[in-house]
């Protein structure tokens, strides 16, 4: 079966997250739907690092296939189906979902207080964007993953209480590019706190204009971002293509 363009870009976004030392053993899943599908999706195989993950490791999830995926945790991990095809099937916006336990997201997402302030021009740009999902159930089985959903709502991000973060995007390079602006914006917050001194905190008009601003600006920078990556990809790890 011929490798899509998309299987390239989200191969892609495994490798450089594993260069942003951002996912964690072999665990963690991104997916990204088939164009006009939401119940079929690609979502990594179980088992792989993300340093070594390419196009062809890339596991198609489909509405025929999916319960015999379930009893096929060495094929796709459990979890992965229950939060991802999940939220793909409730959430129309989420074409793409992208879920880690980076160290700085899932540092906010312990705290009890996790929401993300207006601090700088980054932090600015998830403004009321993101949900916080407060109610910890466990792994991410079938249950938990239909609450989350429902916590997602119309919101595009969603900081998992005490788990870590998870980003969507109708496209992989949107996706990817708030899943890599939310993480330095939490290390900003955190870095900020371990200071001891006064938040300076922006005005809540000034933080969401900022925010659409983000969403309004006039290139496509999400885009060129992964356009980026897989250039550097193509020269240092071109077997993530494969």
């Amino acid at each position: 079966m011929k490798i899509t363009e998309l299987q390239k870009d989200l191969a892609a976004t495994f490798r450089w997250a594993a260069r942003l030392n951002m996912n964690e053993g072999v665990a963690n899943h991104f997916s990204a739907c088939v164009p006009g599908s939401s119940t079929d999706f690609y979502v990594n195989k179980a088992g792989i690092h993300f340093s070594q993950i390419k196009a062809s490791d890339l596991i198609l999830v489909t509405k025929d296939n999916i319960e015999d995926l379930k009893t096929k945790p060495d094929v796709v991990d459990a979890t992965a189906i229950s939060i991802h095809g999940t939220i793909h099937q409730k959430v129309p916006h989420a074409k793409c979902i992208f879920h880690v336990h980076s160290k700085y997201s899932t540092a906010l997402s312990a705290l009890k207080d996790a929401i993300l302030p207006p601090i700088d021009q980054n932090t600015m740009r998830f403004f009321n964007r993101v949900s916080i999902y407060n109610e910890y159930g466990g792994m991410g089985f079938e249950d938990e993953s239909i609450k989350m959903a429902s916590a997602l709502g119309n919101k595009q991000h969603m900081l998992l209480a005490n788990h870590g973060i998870l980003t969507t995007g109708e496209t992989i390079s949107e996706g990817f590019d708030a899943l890599y602006y939310f993480e330095k914006s939490a290390e900003t917050y955190l870095t900020a706190l371990s200071t001891n001194k006064e938040l300076n905190i922006v005005s809540n008009e000034i933080a969401e204009k900022t925010a659409q601003e983000w969403s309004d600006y006039p290139s496509d920078l999400a885009r060129a971002h992964l356009d980026q990556i897989r250039l550097i990809l193509d020269k240092e790890e071109p077997d993530y293509k494969d």
